[in-house]
């Protein structure tokens, strides 16, 4: 097998284990790691439009969460509402039970953050990090990190 080769099916190896794993601890909750990506989104950066919301998404190809944002609206999670300023823009919030199950989510994502450091002791995560961003710069999904990675960076300045 050629490095290359190994790398695609390695990468593509940690990505199915990390959603296995998060999907598991998700299942009794309810949701799923697409729609979990959304309502921490929401709760990160609420009030989002559905095309901010798309905008950020990782978890989806295409800009259009539509789908996703329904079954939560659905599910009582996510409120649409008519944005003040523009009524052709609808503004998604979570409600208060999208919000406590929003927490709930981000405290089963650092236990596989832990989970992950654990894995990676000793192996300099730059360097890995530094190759995986290069890798998929410039294209939907890289583009979509970069901006929420920007736009933390820009919520902790």
């Amino acid at each position: 097998m050629l490095p290359a080769e190994e790398l695609r099916y390695l990468i593509l190896a940690a990505q199915r284990e990390g959603n296995r794993l998060l999907g598991r601890e998700l299942k009794p909750l309810g949701v799923t790691s697409s729609q979990a990506e959304v309502l921490r989104i929401l709760q990160e950066r609420q009030p989002l439009t559905l095309s901010g919301l798309g905008d950020l998404l990782i978890c989806e190809s295409g800009n259009n969460p539509s789908r996703l944002v329904d079954r939560l609206t659905a599910a009582g999670l996510v409120d649409r509402r008519v944005a003040a300023h523009d009524r052709r823009h609808v503004e998604l919030t979570l409600t208060e039970e999208g919000m406590r199950l929003a927490h709930r989510i981000t405290e089963i994502e650092n236990d596989l953050y832990r989970a992950i450091d654990a894995a990676a002791d000793g192996r300099d995560l730059d360097e890995i990090t530094g190759f995986l961003r290069a890798f998929v710069e410039g294209l939907p999904s890289g583009q979509a990190l970069s901006r929420r990675i920007g736009t933390e960076q820009e919520s902790r300045s």
